[in-house]
């Protein structure tokens, strides 16, 4: 592992999303050297299934070393980010480093990502982005070495990294591109890079998005705060990078990567936005005993239910919303398995694969075979309920009220 020099010994640092994961790992790393870390994330209570909060990482900085300082920061929100900045500057006399970490994800198509998704991706990975670039650069413009490291991958511009997920690529290419520009147009006074792993992290999100078994194929959260450090270290001349973690590291020195990995000598899995297809990374998951809960739309469920939900989606409104207000979860069993939805509740209404955006009012479980002839109007929710074909959980009044849409279905089929 790279070790430490002191080179960030009363340097500031501004972190986003720093309570937990990649943000909090770089902020431990520069605390080893004494540096002063602000803390500017949102998790200011414990939450139910995510460790750490701003003050638990506080602490966890200090006994590594540094000075902290916790932060409650919604960076969507102009007011936060401008307080943070000012108590930074009033506590540690003002900021050398910005790291750009908080991030938004939601791996589904254009048609299943619900508008709330895409403003939330928007709105903390590009626009949080430049907003806290925006208000910190005045004070980073008095530093000696001021740098700002956005967490966020190269530009590869090949299609098949925007036709599964149009909305997260967007949101964090965006991040990408406050790089190409701000490194231009602060070059000589500000080094402005970005930072992405070549290996998939263990993180409770890729914990999420893998399933068991992925961790054997990660490397550990050190892996990106030692190449974070690596950059810290460099002048301002060295800018407009889009940095990956090994390659930088192998530049310092390191020889030997098997101290990063969770499993050492287990085959590790590319990351997301790197030359290997989205399709090649699932089926590798698979190969070394992960269960991946993310396919890129050509793996995902095909044949008749699919078809259905494409017709599904074309007859959604804002009116059928309006009179259901809920929000449909399907489990089907037998020759077309898998798990659908449609949401009948938040703007314009959306269906898919996969979990619901949101908690589901009402969960139907029931053969594929039986769910086909719901909606082609030969079979009646409340007959199949009766006989022991469907099982409901949730709201009846709403299970009923899917019927109506059923028959608006029956006459598009």
């Amino acid at each position: 592992m790279l070790q430490n020099t002191g080179k960030l010994a009363g340097y500031t640092i501004f972190i986003t999303g720093a309570s937990r994961g990649i943000g909090k790992a770089i902020a431990l790393k520069a605390a080893r050297d004494g540096a002063n870390v602000v803390i500017a994330a949102k998790t200011a209570d414990p939450h139910p299934k995510l460790p750490g909060t701003i003050y638990t990482a506080a602490a966890e900085i200090e006994a590594a070393g540094g000075k902290a300082l916790p932060c409650i920061v919604d960076v969507r929100d102009e007011k936060q980010i401008n307080n943070a900045v000012g108590k930074a500057v009033e506590k540690f006399g003002g900021i050398d480093i910005l790291v750009n970490n908080a991030s938004a994800i939601n791996l589904t198509g254009t048609l299943e990502t619900p508008m709330k998704k895409v403003d939330l991706m928007l709105g903390i990975n590009l626009r949080g982005t430049y907003l806290t670039s925006k208000l910190c650069i005045p004070h980073l413009l008095k530093s000696k070495n001021p740098h700002i490291l956005n967490l966020s991958p190269p530009l590869n511009l090949n299609p098949i990294w925007f036709k599964n997920h149009t909305a997260y690529t967007m949101a964090k290419y965006g991040m990408s591109m406050c790089v190409l520009g701000m490194a231009e147009e602060f070059k000589g006074s500000i080094a402005v890079n970005a930072l992405w792993p070549k290996t998939a992290i263990q993180t409770i999100l890729m914990d999420m998005l893998g399933g068991s078994g992925i961790d054997k194929q990660c490397r550990k959260l050190e892996i990106v705060a030692d190449a974070a450090y690596a950059i810290f270290k460099q002048p301002t001349s060295f800018t407009g990078q889009f940095v990956i973690d090994e390659d930088i590291l192998k530049k310092e020195g390191i020889k030997h990567f098997n101290v990063y990995a969770v499993e050492p000598d287990h085959p590790l899995l590319p990351d997301f936005f790197l030359d290997q297809k989205p399709e090649d990374l699932a089926r590798q998951m698979e190969e070394h005993g992960a269960t991946p809960a993310f396919k890129s739309a050509d793996s995902a469920a095909t044949g008749p239910v699919s078809d259905l939900f494409n017709t599904i989606r074309g007859i959604l409104s804002p009116d059928i919303v309006k009179t259901t207000q809920g929000v449909y979860r399907f489990d089907l069993s037998g020759d077309h398995a898998g798990v659908w939805y449609i949401d009948l509740k938040n703007d314009a209404g959306s269906a898919g694969s996969g979990e619901p955006p949101v908690k589901a009012d009402v969960v139907m479980t029931l053969d594929s075979s039986d769910f086909i002839k719901m909606f082609e109007g030969k079979l009646k929710p409340t007959m199949a309920f009766m006989s022991g074909k469907l099982k409901i959980k949730g709201d009846m009044g709403l299970a009923i009220k899917l019927e109506k849409m059923m028959g608006m279905m029956k006459s598009k089929l």
